[in-house]
C-alpha cells in the first residue's frame, strides 16, 4: 500500500502532481537508492519514499530540473 505524508500531499498540490502520477513514478520511474530512501525519477518530478513494513511511504515530491 502507498501512504503519503502530509508534507508530500502539500508538495503535490503545490506542484500540480497527482496521486496517479506518483504511483506511476513508484512503479515505472528510474530508481536511485540514497541512504535509507528510494528516489523515483519520473517525468518532471522525483518522489522520495521509504519502506515501512509492507507499505511504501511517500516522504516528499520535488521537481526535476
Amino acid at each position: 500500500m502507498i501512504r503519503y505524508s502530509r508534507h508530500a500531499r502539500e508538495m503535490m498540490a503545490e506542484r500540480g502532481i497527482s496521486l496517479n502520477e506518483v504511483e506511476c513514478a513508484i512503479r515505472m520511474g528510474a530508481k536511485e537508492m540514497q541512504h535509507n530512501k528510494m528516489l523515483h525519477h519520473y517525468r518532471h518530478f522525483t518522489a522520495v519514499t521509504i519502506t515501512k513494513g509492507k507499505d511504501c511511504f511517500v516522504i516528499t515530491v520535488m521537481p526535476r530540473w
